[in-house]
């Protein structure tokens, strides 16, 4: 069935913005998980389906998301026919406004023989497999199928809430609702006929649309039938700083990451070459995720460390998040902080935030 469904992955968001985090590098290659990063999921849902032809379009900052997807290889796309398509944000030379040129999607589907689309935004994390899905939509009986679950607007924005009748159908959407008649949550992953999303795409172009989003797409109910598919597992939205700091923490639960990560449809990403973390004499580590390529000389617990990260002696991170290659020093003491990339923390330094406001250092700073 996945043979004739190919993939769309939308890899910036315009609604989401992570703060220092977002700076450097869209919202699909976020660091997550010690050794991912976001698109690591999406990407491995898609292949493990079955899915050969994927597309990953993003508009801003996107060297970052280009160096890690490379030619897909990591993710089996690196292939003759099919496989990974980096799609630029632009394909005349003259940009008008802060959009994108759709007419590079309209090339992408005209280029393909497959007959369904699975689009995927990026801030969702889960381990999914869109076979069962692809085939109640291609059974028939609306234009989209739409992926929700029922954990209502916990995660805070953007949550957009599905309204629907006893068949599954779409009556309304409503958009960071402060009350809603359920707790049905848009997923940020759509099935669609290749067909009609070109007609919609090529419509927008028309009447001088720029932008692209599944959020656009659901608004229109009133036009297509979209009927909704509900997803029962475990799920991770990051919507901001505080969602991306909470589902991080969500990884040192048993249950989560043995959903998360399963053997049988396993998350790939991007391969390095290094030893396996080092636990020095006298250091300390408790329910925390540790890198290859990590050295530990002093504490750390409830804690994810990123790869290269090297925590001194008499140094102290709980309740962390740290991403790849910082030099944490003698004395220091962190707790609800996120780091992000080549930092380095001096000695004796004390960074102390709250888990619904961590501390973020941006990437490459000197503390």
């Amino acid at each position: 069935m996945l043979t004739k469904t190919m993939g769309l992955v939308l890899a910036d968001h315009h609604r989401i913005n992570l703060s220092e985090l977002s700076q450097p590098r869209a919202l699909a290659a976020m660091p997550f998980g010690g050794r991912y990063r976001i698109i690591d999921f999406i990407l491995s849902n898609m292949v493990n389906s079955g899915i050969k032809r994927v597309g990953v379009i993003a508009l801003t900052v996107y060297k970052s998301l280009m160096d890690h997807l490379g030619t897909g290889a990591s993710w089996d796309l690196d292939r003759m026919q099919q496989g990974l398509y980096l799609l630029p944000p632009y394909i005349n030379s003259t940009m008008v406004g802060e959009g994108s040129d759709l007419t590079g999607l309209l090339d992408f589907f005209a280029g393909s023989t497959q007959s369904y689309v699975v689009i995927c935004d990026s801030n969702v994390v889960m381990n999914y497999n869109f076979e069962d899905m692809v085939r109640q939509f291609a059974d028939g009986g609306q234009d989209i199928l739409a992926l929700f679950n029922r954990d209502g607007n916990q995660f805070g924005s953007p949550t957009i809430s599905l309204d629907m009748d006893r068949r599954g159908v779409v009556k309304d959407v409503m958009v960071d609702a402060l009350q809603v008649p359920s707790q049905r949550t848009f997923l940020g992953a759509i099935v669609v006929s290749r067909d009609l999303i070109t007609s919609i795409i090529a419509e927008s172009i028309a009447r001088g649309q720029s932008d692209f989003s599944l959020e656009r797409i659901l608004k229109l109910h009133n036009q297509y039938r979209i009927r909704g598919y509900e997803h029962k597992g475990t799920s991770l939205r990051i919507n901001s700083v505080a969602s991306y700091f909470t589902a991080s923490m969500k990884l040192l639960e048993d249950d989560v990451r043995q959903d998360l990560f399963s053997e049988d449809t396993p998350i790939y990403t991007k391969v390095k070459n290094a030893a396996p973390a080092v636990y020095e004499k006298g250091s300390s580590v408790k329910n925390s995720l540790c890198s290859d390529g990590s050295r530990i000389y002093g504490e750390v617990n409830n804690s994810i460390i990123f790869r290269g990260v090297m925590v001194a002696k008499h140094a102290k991170v709980e309740n962390s998040v740290i991403f790849q290659d910082v030099q944490i020093s003698e004395g220091v003491e962190l707790s609800n902080v996120i780091i992000d990339k080549d930092c380095i923390v001096r000695m004796g330094v004390k960074l102390l935030g709250h888990a619904d406001y961590p501390v973020v250092i941006r990437k490459g700073a000197i503390v």
